[in-house]
């Protein structure tokens, strides 16, 4: 198994007074060569919005966008006639495909929003654009990795998909716990991005906002040292 830890002071990071950024890949302003994408995730920006502002009017294409809120809700209107609020809990996922515009702003005038936005490279380009949106019950379910997004192909009905052989998990843990994650498809990797808490992953130590690249494994054991909330993306290593 090989591992690199990316300590969350590493992140590249932007303050536009009413968006604080921190990027674990090259992002805008941010370049790193070192730190590009990890595998086909592209794109982990974890994000705290002021209240009444918000991402205006933008375009993507070919990419597939993962929202998932941490804190207070995110108004989303798109060029597909979505409108609508998400919430912690609720994860969004959007396949841009062939072209969609769209505006994402803080669904509250006074309080911040905090999301994590994820873009991971499609197997599959110029699709028609989609877009949708489930909540999950993470909080009822200690202990246990929630699939949230399943390729297309092997979902199993719970989970939102997009076009790409990625793996989506959120799991809250309680101290003093163990678990451990078994690669689903052989030659995956797995970026492991710790919301809240401590934890400790092949004798490395991991705290908030801490990430790890995992590679070369079958499976590997997470030891939980205080609450932690942990989101695990497991993600094709190259284009297939």
């Amino acid at each position: 198994m090989t591992t690199q830890l990316f300590e969350s002071s590493t992140r590249g990071k932007a303050d536009f007074g009413w968006l604080k950024a921190n990027f674990s890949f090259s992002f805008g302003n941010y370049h790193n060569p070192e730190r590009v994408q990890f595998g086909m995730l592209r794109v982990l920006n974890d994000d705290t919005i002021a209240g009444g502002t918000g991402f205006g009017t933008h375009s993507h294409a070919n990419m597939e966008i993962i929202t998932i809120p941490l804190e207070g809700g995110l108004m989303h209107k798109d060029s597909m006639g979505n409108e609508g609020v998400i919430r912690f809990g609720e994860v969004q996922v959007m396949s841009a495909g062939t072209g969609v515009e769209h505006s994402e702003m803080n669904a509250s005038q006074k309080d911040n929003a905090k999301t994590l936005q994820l873009w991971v490279f499609p197997d599959k380009e110029e699709v028609t654009p989609r877009y949708d949106q489930k909540s999950f019950d993470i909080e009822n379910q200690i202990n246990t990795f929630v699939n949230i997004v399943s390729p297309k192909d092997s979902t199993d009905g719970n989970a939102l998909w997009v076009y790409q052989k990625t793996f989506f998990y959120l799991g809250i843990f309680d101290s003093n716990s163990t678990t451990t994650y078994e690669v689903k498809i052989p030659q995956n990797g797995v970026y492991l991005f710790l919301i809240e808490g401590e934890i400790e992953v092949n004798n490395q130590i991991m705290k908030a906002r801490d990430a790890m690249g995992i590679t070369d494994f079958d499976q590997f054991e997470i030891k939980v040292i205080t609450q932690s909330k942990i989101l695990l993306v497991e993600v094709p290593m190259n284009h297939s």
